[in-house]
């Protein structure tokens, strides 16, 4: 049964700190869409994910490598940013198959780009803005089949 938790951020403190829980909480095999706009703190949120885990190195977007891996933690952190991918094959190439069904934690930023290869199992996390909450103002929807 699919289950909807929303919550509120005023900071990118906090955008981490909500991060930071998703990753306390991961089990193995965890995989979640990452959706947002450009400047909305996917990347804050991601190295709170991080923290959870127990990764203390530098976590930054993978912007130019489609997959940063982090093996310090409790558990194996892969992190994909799928927004440069020109074919699907590429997913294929970098054996995401080895990443979505192993045995660690997948965020996977733009995967609205290759809905037919995210596992109908995964978590979805939508970070929004609202001007009128305040420029620092994030909605974090956090979506759990």
């Amino acid at each position: 049964m699919a289950r909807t938790i929303i919550k509120e951020s005023f900071s990118a403190e906090e955008t981490f700190d909500i991060g930071k829980q998703i990753g306390e909480n991961a089990k193995a095999g965890d995989i979640y869409t990452l959706n947002g706009d450009l400047g909305v703190g996917k990347t804050v949120f991601t190295q709170g994910v991080a923290a959870g885990l127990g990764i203390t190195e530098p976590v930054n977007s993978p912007t130019f490598t489609i997959v940063q891996v982090y093996e310090e933690g409790r558990l194996n952190f892969y992190h994909f940013d799928v927004y440069r991918i020109a074919d699907i094959e590429e997913m294929d190439e970098i054996g995401y198959e080895d990443y979505f069904y192993g045995d660690g934690l997948c965020i996977v930023e733009w995967a609205e780009l290759i809905p037919e290869l995210i596992p109908q199992n995964a978590g979805k996390i939508t970070i929004e803005k609202n001007l009128e909450k305040g420029f620092d103002y994030r909605k974090i929807t956090i979506e759990l089949n």
